[in-house]
C-alpha cells in the first residue's frame, strides 16, 4: 500500500541549533554539554562517556542543513568531503541519508534501526521519549533485488511486536516512495465468494 511519495525538493524549517563537532576516525563527536542536551532531545546520536556520537546519516543531515560545523584537528569538513569519507566504508550511506533527510523534513524523530534488517526506527510525532518507535523502515534503491522470504520473516516478527513495517524506496530521480506492508489474505477462487474479507 503506497502511503506517501515525496519530492527531493521538499524542505521545512529545521529548529535544530547549530553545533560544533569533531571527526574522530569516521565518527562525529559532540563534546559541549549544552549542545549534547539539545541534540539528544531531538533524537540525535548516542551518549558514550559523557559525549554524544552521531550516526553518519545524522551528521550528513546536519551538514546539509548547515547546522553542524565539523572539523578534524583544525581542518573544516564539509558535506561533500564527509560523504566521500562515509562512502568508503558504507556503500548504502547515500540511500540512508536521503531517507533520513526526508523523514526529518516531515517532522519525525528518526533513530538507527535495530534488528530485523531495518534501517530506521521512526517515532510518531510527540512520542519520542515516552513511547517506543511505531514504525520500522527498510531502505531500498529502485531496481535492487531482495529475497522475499527474509523480508516476509522480518515483517511477520515486526508486526508481532505491534510495530508497522515500512519500505522506503529511492527512485532513480531521487524521490522517496513509502510503502506500508501488511498481511494479505487471498480467498479461495470460487464464484460464490465475495471479497469482503480481503485485507491489505
Amino acid at each position: 500500500m503506497l502511503i506517501w511519495k515525496s519530492s527531493i525538493s521538499l524542505f521545512i524549517m529545521d529548529e535544530t541549533p547549530e553545533v560544533n563537532g569533531d571527526l574522530i576516525l569516521d565518527q562525529v563527536c559532540i563534546s559541549n554539554k549544552n549542545m549534547i542536551h539539545d541534540l539528544e532531545q531531538k533524537g540525535y546520536g548516542e551518549i558514550e562517556k559523557g559525549k554524544l556520537f552521531l550516526k553518519p546519516f545524522e551528521s550528513l543531515y546536519l551538514l546539509y542543513t548547515h547546522k553542524l560545523f565539523l572539523k578534524k584537528n583544525k581542518t573544516k569538513i564539509d558535506f561533500d568531503t564527509f560523504m566521500s569519507i562515509c562512502q568508503k566504508t558504507n556503500s548504502e550511506i547515500l540511500t540512508k541519508f536521503l531517507i533520513f533527510r526526508d523523514l526529518k523534513t516531515r517532522g519525525y524523530i528518526v533513530k538507527d534501526g535495530f534488528g530485523f534488517g531495518s534501517d530506521f526506527r521512526v517515532y510518531e510525532r510527540g512520542n519520542f521519549g515516552t513511547k517506543s518507535a511505531k514504525y520500522l523502515v527498510f531502505a531500498l534503491n529502485e531496481g535492487t533485488q531482495e529475497k522475499i522470504g527474509q523480508i516476509q520473516k522480518n515483517i511477520f516478527e515486526i508486526t508481532q511486536m505491534g510495530k508497522e513495517p515500512i519500505i522506503a524506496v529511492i527512485e532513480r530521480r531521487g524521490e522517496v516512495i513509502y510503502y506500508k506492508i501488511s498481511k494479505m489474505t487471498f480467498l479461495e477462487n470460487k464464484s460464490d465468494l465475495q471479497m469482503k474479507d480481503f485485507k491489505f
